[in-house]
């Protein structure tokens, strides 16, 4: 493989020295790009450098953004990891023709798309004059792209809902370059399933965006990349990013409070304030029978979700009886039977709203960066476990979806030690990540048909990942990790409790 410098498509190869010794920009060390290259899954062919478009005048400027406490509630954990399977014809699939007309697009429109999303192609650093880390871009900055080319014929089986080994999608991710010091912000991945499709695999770093942004982005670069690479094309003002954070108010401070209890929490230094940007988890080593699987509510299934419950709640309290509400419920219900164990077992439901809309004066929807609370509930497994399970389930997270007429903020001070503190042993963590609301299928490069989504760093946060369905009946898609024995109770049980109820 080589390492390439590129800007507007203009690619100049250098060698790994040569960009350290300038410090252009983290890159991975020597030993994974060759235990990358060296992957059974993958053959890496070559780790490129995207920087905006020189055809934005926007990009000759530095800019920076200060996190604000939304932003800093999230920087410590895990970055986002999502892959997009994308099916191509036999004529278009093939390595020449990949390689002379879809990947030149792929890189020309994502040079276009950071020109307006600039904090995405910089870093976040943490100045000594600054208080808390900021996401900083100047010019010349650009993200790490990786095209590589797998080596193995299963397309179809990774791209499906079959259950499969965890460690099989992580290939088609890249690594996110993350130090004391610096961290990058976005890295991609480009891979080519010869004859049969490829893949986009996209790493962003959690204190930069939320699932909104990140989605906003990925729908920015494939709308761009349909624009017959047009001299710096605007975006709608829906894909257009709204950067100012002064809108963002916050006389308490939960900014400094949420940084001081991070460095509680996580230094392991004989200094408490010690600055770092290193995550709070490292990365873990995978379990070798962790697989994960997707499964699908049809538009039917819902309906007989709601019906089912319709005849056992109490119609006399507030029922959310929403889309997200049953599904989760009913996933809850069958995670924690799967499991199975002692009834007394601590079990956490924990999902996170967007609050764009819900402060007070709201936000545009456009609003770069993170804006997102967690609600969560912990209560015992029994009330899980007996016929009764499913309601008491929907009963549950009817009442979280109430709290938030509460506000969003209310007890929003301790929402970060209540993540070190609320973890009891034996806990069951149950966590939803994505949502079926960002129409993630619609995204569209016109380059092939997006195939499927998978977010591959479900398995690091015990998460629940949900989209809409792909097809667009109004169903809902789930994407679960679990361990073998657990993943074969999960789909049992699953699909026996909703043929039970036709």
């Amino acid at each position: 493989f080589r390492v390439d410098c590129a800007k507007a498509g203009t690619h100049n190869s250098r060698n790994l020295s040569e960009f350290r010794s300038q410090d252009c920009f983290p890159l991975p060390s020597l030993a994974s790009l060759f235990a990358m290259a060296s992957s059974k899954m993958v053959k890496v062919l070559e780790i490129t450098r995207v920087t905006p478009s020189s055809d934005s005048p926007s990009s000759a400027n530095e800019f920076s953004l200060p996190l604000s406490f939304f932003d800093i509630f999230l920087f410590k954990f895990h970055p986002i990891e999502t892959v997009f399977f994308f099916q191509l014809t036999e004529s278009t699939s093939t390595r020449s023709s990949f390689n002379s007309e879809i990947l030149p697009t792929l890189k020309q429109s994502l040079s276009l798309a950071l020109a307006h999303y600039l904090p995405l192609a910089g870093y976040l650093k943490w100045p000594s004059d600054s208080p808390k880390p900021i996401l900083s871009y100047t010019p010349n900055d650009g993200i790490s792209l990786t095209v590589a080319e797998s080596e193995a014929q299963n397309f179809h089986s990774l791209s499906g809902n079959e259950i499969r080994k965890v460690n099989e999608l992580q290939p088609l991710v890249p690594q996110l370059m993350i130090s004391d010091d610096i961290a990058a912000i976005l890295s991609a991945q480009i891979t080519l399933f010869p004859n049969q499709g490829f893949s986009i695999g996209v790493t962003t770093h959690h204190a930069a965006v939320d699932g909104r942004i990140g989605v906003m982005f990925l729908k920015s670069w494939a709308y761009l990349c349909k624009q017959d690479n047009k001299a710096n094309p605007p975006l709608p003002p829906e894909l257009t990013p709204f950067f100012d954070r002064s809108v963002i108010e916050d006389p308490a401070r939960l900014d400094l409070l949420y940084l001081k209890q991070w460095s509680a929490f996580t230094s392991s230094d004989s200094d408490p304030n010690k600055r770092s940007l290193k995550l709070w988890q490292e990365v873990r080593s995978t379990p070798d029978d962790l697989v994960r699987a997707t499964f699908e509510f049809t538009r039917k299934d819902i309906k007989k979700l709601r019906e089912k419950i319709l005849s056992k709640l109490d119609n006399s309290k507030p029922l959310h009886l929403s889309t997200f509400v049953l599904t989760l419920a009913y996933t809850a219900t069958c995670l924690v039977k799967a499991k199975g164990g002692e009834g007394d077992r601590p079990v956490s439901i924990v999902f996170v709203a967007d609050c764009r809309t819900r402060l007070d004066p709201p936000l545009p929807i456009t609003y770069f960066g993170n804006c997102l609370m967690s609600f969560g509930r912990s209560t015992n497994a029994t009330h899980f476990m007996n016929e009764d399970g499913f309601p008491f389930a929907v009963d549950l997270c009817c009442d979280l979806i109430e709290g938030l007429k509460d506000g969003v903020l209310e007890g929003a001070e301790e929402k970060v030690s209540h993540i070190f503190t609320s973890k009891k042993p034996g806990l069951q963590f149950i966590n939803v990540g994505g949502s079926p609301q960002l129409l993630i299928y619609s995204l569209d490069f016109g380059l092939g048909k997006l195939k499927k989504v998978e977010f591959v760093s479900v398995h690091r946060d015990e998460a629940i990942a949900m989209t809409e369905s792909r097809d667009g009946s109004g169903g809902v898609e789930v994407g679960l990790a679990l361990n073998k024995h657990e993943m074969e109770n999960f789909a049992s049980l699953f699909s026996d409790g909703l043929r039970s109820m036709d």
